[in-house]
């Protein structure tokens, strides 16, 4: 007998637009309700897909690129709750209704707090959605298109998650606020800790994402179904050149892309009075949510996530399973250095032959900001349910490795009632850990720990370092002078381990090669 209170997953509803063209009818929050609408159809209810939306009590919606990045504030205007503008779509008056805070985390990060409210009964049938239009807005505006998106049905919505900044007022002294700037530093790390030249890590990360181009060529959903080879991924070119030193194009997330999404939770008890059959039923057999150190430049390593880690054991332990009986993972790929952290730590080998990610991944699958994990766990429920008993693990990452969440899935149910650990107690862990402190008015000599190079439209633009100071062993953070000459050097030359001297100059810091 399955208790009556189990959470499980009943639909999922997925939508990738290339071709459509931009209207004021298909706004963001009407996307984000094509998507629901799908999921709700998706259940099989007996009832109807139509007739069971008015039954969703809780509905959470992923705060969209243009509402939490100015680089994609909209000219077309927006809705100013979107919950509630989804929940007229559907016809439904849910008692809770959520508009997230930034964050790639927050669809796992929803479904577990869902689960926990299905399992206490304070939770009838939620559902969790989103949808981006940056294809449709770009092109809205090179054809000079007067739409309008402007909705505004009343309120405010309830926000969600942390929405902290992602980095320190060090850093972003320095010009480092966005991913692809502290992805590449991490990279960097990485290649370190392997003791890789750049040459052989260049190699490495090619064969890394080609497993996910593969994926992604396959998959009807997928918006670059070329199936990119390791070399191309990996090669400077034309349709590949450089973004962030290490990263080529092809190796960063795909944003100017039309996706939706969404997936509905309900009880047991409830599946089986609305008529959901069972086939439909995806159980969430583990789950753990957890942050690493807030700051990039005070982490004690910048190769690790102990967050990761522990939010796979805690996932794991709580199904009652190990790490082999994981068939299937959708690791966050946003880039190669996310994908290679999650892997070391969940323990997952270079050679393993199990997907690392079942969608294709956000450069090549696409990257829908903050509603890319929904993807992740609508295909995995199609996954296994594709391959019934077979268990699946997603893992989400927010801010620059920061903010972390994990989900495993299977249709074989759960066995008792369904419980999980307070996060509080895993995140007290984490937050007892060492860290780093940062010098920000360093003076002296130094050691280079990691470094990235900014490329403008046709060559480099800015260089950073993170950095310890000789003697006590201090972290830094700063930027190359303006010499063309020096950003060169540092695209063609290991810098790991290069002596500088660093010093404030122009109110940044300032390091020069020794």
């Amino acid at each position: 007998m399955i208790d009556p209170g189990t959470p499980i997953l009943v639909g999922c509803g997925q939508i990738t637009d290339l071709t459509g063209e931009p209207s004021s009818k298909r706004s963001r929050v009407a996307f984000a309700a094509e998507a629901a609408a799908k999921a709700l159809n998706d259940t099989g209810a007996k009832i109807g897909g139509h007739m069971l939306g008015h039954h969703v009590d809780a509905l959470a919606v992923m705060e969209f690129f243009s509402d939490s990045s100015p680089r994609f504030t909209s000219p077309f205007g927006r809705s100013t709750n979107p919950p509630k503008s989804v929940a007229r779509r559907l016809h439904a008056s849910p008692r809770t209704m959520l508009y997230s805070h930034v964050g790639g985390n927050m669809p796992q990060y929803l479904v577990n707090r869902f689960a926990e409210e299905i399992a206490s009964g304070r939770t009838k049938l939620a559902l969790i959605c989103g949808a981006e239009l940056l294809r449709s807005t770009q092109n809205a505006r090179k054809a000079g298109l007067a739409i309008d998106w402007n909705e505004d049905y009343g309120g405010l919505p309830e926000r969600v998650g942390d929405d902290r900044d992602g980095f320190s007022q060090e850093e972003a002294r320095h010009g480092l606020k966005a991913a692809i700037h502290f992805y590449p530093l991490l990279e960097n790390a990485i290649r370190g800790g392997l003791k890789r030249d750049v040459a052989s890590h260049m190699e490495a990360m090619g064969q890394l994402f080609h497993r996910l181009a593969l994926v992604a060529k396959n998959n009807p959903l997928a918006t670059r179904r070329k199936g990119y080879s390791a070399k191309e991924l990996s090669t400077i070119s034309d349709d590949n050149r450089w973004i962030c030193f290490p990263y080529p194009r092809l190796m960063n997330a795909n944003a100017m892309i039309d996706q939706a999404a969404a997936v509905v939770m309900t009880s047991v008890e409830k599946a089986q009075e609305w008529g959901i059959p069972q086939e439909k039923w995806v159980f969430l057999h583990g789950c753990a949510d957890g942050a690493d150190t807030w700051v990039v430049s005070e982490r004690d390593r910048l190769d690790a996530s102990p967050a990761i880690r522990g939010c796979a054991r805690l996932a794991l332990d709580m199904a009652g399973k190990k790490l082999s009986d994981v068939a299937a993972f959708d690791l966050y790929s946003c880039f190669p250095s996310a994908v290679e952290v999650a892997m070391k730590e969940i323990g997952i080998a270079e050679d393993d032959l199990r997907p690392i990610s079942v969608t294709g991944g956000l450069p090549y699958f696409g990257g829908p900001g903050n509603n890319y994990v929904t993807h992740s766990i609508a295909e995995m429920m199609n996954v296994v349910r594709g391959k019934p008993g077979s268990f699946g693990m997603v893992t989400a990452n927010g801010s620059y490795l920061t903010k972390h969440s994990a989900g495993l899935y299977s249709t074989e149910p759960t066995k008792g009632p369904w419980r999980r650990e307070d996060p509080k107690k895993f995140q007290a862990e984490l937050d007892a850990r060492p860290k780093r402190h940062v010098n920000t008015a360093p003076a002296g000599t130094g050691t280079i720990e990691t470094y990235c190079v900014a490329y403008g439209k046709d060559a480099p633009d800015k260089g950073y370092v993170i950095g310890r100071l000789d003697g006590s062993g201090e972290r830094f953070v700063a930027q190359a002078p303006d010499d063309a000459a020096l950003l060169g050097d540092m695209l063609t030359e290991e810098q790991l381990g290069r002596k500088v001297t660093v010093n404030e100059q122009g109110g940044r810091n300032v390091f020069r090669p020794i």
